[in-house]
């Protein structure tokens, strides 16, 4: 790998290189040895406390999860996960804290939604961002539970484009404090919450100019107020509330990182906590999973258990890869994390997006097993599937996360071609420039990268990931080159590019767990996860094939001429009838 890649130190936007930097995913991190048993001990307390005292039908009968679940959880240090010890909290790595996450993901949406938004994104500022003083300051009542943080980024002009916030800050004429003005909306928490990650402009409003954004930590107090608690279709326990600041006074040292430098801690905020997201996914597939196995093996159609069918057979297999690929892509990348790897953004991003979407499809077909009884609201299917639809949502929705790791990966071989293009124009100063450049061009056709750590027992699957990255790397190269600075608006192609990208991801950390337990129990007793790999890679090989293909066969263009059409209408423009 080049010196800048090394730099990087990100597996998949080496990938967009064409490089497989293998030393980052193999071997599959473990957790260390200490703090295994002391996770061990903690899932044992919190798995009897959720099926003991956490009634989730009732919690979303009743819209509330009751003062007593959440005195508990306080009392077992789940609002203290990750803070450090001496801060009062219990210091779990970020794998420890989303192995945790995954058990209340699996029990309860609405409990997993409300610790998440306090320490995988409310205080998770201060965590990654925040001074000494901040966190002595903050950190002890927020490792107990005493006060609740919340997250407060979305408005109603800016969703996932924060350009659009209008939330802001204004220096006092002494420098001690900021005056905060305006609101936020869908801020989970918010009810309860006496602590707020705020996110607001500290620049003046000119038009066709990017905010500068600040982050600030705000207490509860004169002029913060909150609307009432949201009507949702799904997480109906957790609090969902508008946040309104009317001349707000926030100390100068309130302040999160720089002033100006908000989105750098938004983005940086949001990265970590879509490992919690995911890891709740694995966590609900889990207990879908177990659901479904339990009916096709009770119920009995045509004299036969469901089970027997070739077409639940197919469900089944196709739930427990899936669910096993994104385990394999959700762990490797909390253990990136946690080895001080300082990019994941892009696996971050990949693991939510296809956490997301493999619960929903889980949930979907776990239903379908189900059948009848699945649509009925005596029985726990229809509150799960209601549940799951946020996750597609939840911060940065499915498209603008696709969007931003296409264009993320994008970047670096954009920058490389823009040198090689400047270097062209000054053939004597770039000589040295244009060598490597057509020596690195001529390797990836001739022997793109390689996973040399796999083992030999998945040779089909390694050499799928090699021949898909060559494929990936020579597509981005065709893409920066007939698009340039227009890839930006090109999001057909750049949906195909993130689901290259996504399989790509999901198979190497299949192969990079699978090695690992053939390597730790020997082949035979790994048997499960390698059929499980192969399913997933046959799945795989389908949409990286078609992907592939429609970089330069597709029918783009007929779908944005049809989607523009239809707005000039306003509708649906036939009618059987004429």
């Amino acid at each position: 790998m080049s010196e800048q890649r090394m730099g990087d130190q990100s597996f998949m936007k080496g990938v967009f290189h064409g490089d497989l930097a293998e030393d980052l995913i193999f071997p599959f991190p473990q957790v260390a040895k200490e703090e295994g048993e002391n996770l061990s001990m903690i899932l044992d307390s919190v798995s009897r406390f959720l099926d003991e005292k956490v009634d989730s039908a009732a919690i979303d009968r009743e819209h509330s999860i009751p003062e007593s679940v959440i005195e508990e959880a306080k009392a077992l240090g789940l609002f203290g996960l990750q803070i450090p010890m001496d801060h009062g909290g219990i210091g779990l790595s970020t794998t420890a804290y989303s192995r945790i996450m995954q058990q209340v993901g699996g029990h309860d949406a609405s409990l997993a939604v409300t610790l998440g938004a306090h320490q995988s994104i409310g205080l998770k500022a201060l965590l990654l961002f925040g001074t000494d003083e901040q966190k002595e300051r903050f950190f002890p009542t927020l490792a107990t539970g005493e006060k609740v943080a919340a997250f407060a980024l979305t408005e109603p002009s800016a969703g996932s484009d924060a350009a659009g916030i209008k939330t802001h800050a204004k220096l006092s004429e002494d420098g001690t404090y900021w005056v905060l003005n305006g609101s936020k909306i869908w801020i989970t928490n918010g009810a309860i919450a006496d602590v707020f990650t705020v996110f607001a402009r500290t620049s003046d409003f000119e038009e066709g100019t990017k905010p500068r954004l600040t982050a600030f930590i705000v207490e509860r107090g004169e002029g913060l107020t909150t609307g009432s608690n949201e009507a949702k279709l799904g997480i109906r326990g957790s609090s969902t509330t508008e946040v309104f600041f009317d001349d707000v006074r926030v100390p100068a040292e309130n302040v999160i990182g720089e002033v100006g430098r908000g989105f750098k801690v938004a983005m940086g905020v949001l990265n970590s906590g879509r490992l919690g997201l995911a890891a709740g996914c694995v966590g609900v597939n889990k207990t879908l999973i177990k659901m479904a196995l339990d009916r096709v093996g009770e119920r009995r159609a045509f004299g036969k258990y469901l089970g027997e069918f070739g077409l639940i057979k197919d469900k089944i297999a196709g739930m427990l890869a899936r669910t096993y690929a994104l385990e394999s892509m959700t762990y490797l990348t909390t253990g990136l994390l946690d080895a001080g790897v300082p990019d994941y953004s892009l696996e971050s991003a990949i693991c939510k997006v296809y956490g997301s979407e493999t619960a929903w499809w889980v949930v979907n077909e776990t239903l379908q097993i189900a059948a009848g009884t699945g649509y009925m609201e005596e029985y726990p299917y229809e509150r799960i599937l209601r549940d799951s639809r946020i996750n597609l949502i939840f911060e940065g929705t499915n498209e603008i996360l696709r969007c931003f790791i296409a264009l993320s990966g994008l970047a670096g071989p954009g920058r490389e071609l823009s040198e090689v293009s400047r270097a062209m124009r000054e053939p004597i100063k770039g000589f040295g420039l244009l060598v490597d450049y057509a020596v690195k061009f001529a390797r990836n056709r001739i022997a793109p990268g390689r996973l040399t750590r796999a083992h030999p027992v998945l040779s089909r699957e390694t050499v799928l990931i090699e021949e898909y990255t060559a494929h990936l790397a020579g597509h981005v190269g065709n893409l920066l080159r007939k698009h340039g600075r227009d890839i930006a608006l090109m999001q057909f192609a750049q949906r195909r590019v993130a689901d290259v990208a996504i399989d790509l991801f999901a198979l190497s950390a299949c192969v990079s767990r699978t090695t690992a337990t053939i390597e730790s129990r020997g082949e035979e007793a790994a048997r499960e996860e390698i059929d499980y790999t192969r399913i997933f890679a046959v799945e795989a090989r389908r949409r990286l094939e078609c992907n592939v293909v429609g970089f330069e066969a597709n029918d783009d263009e007929v779908r944005k001429g049809a989607a523009v059409r239809s707005y000039e209408l306003g509708s649906y423009p036939f009618d059987i009838m004429g």
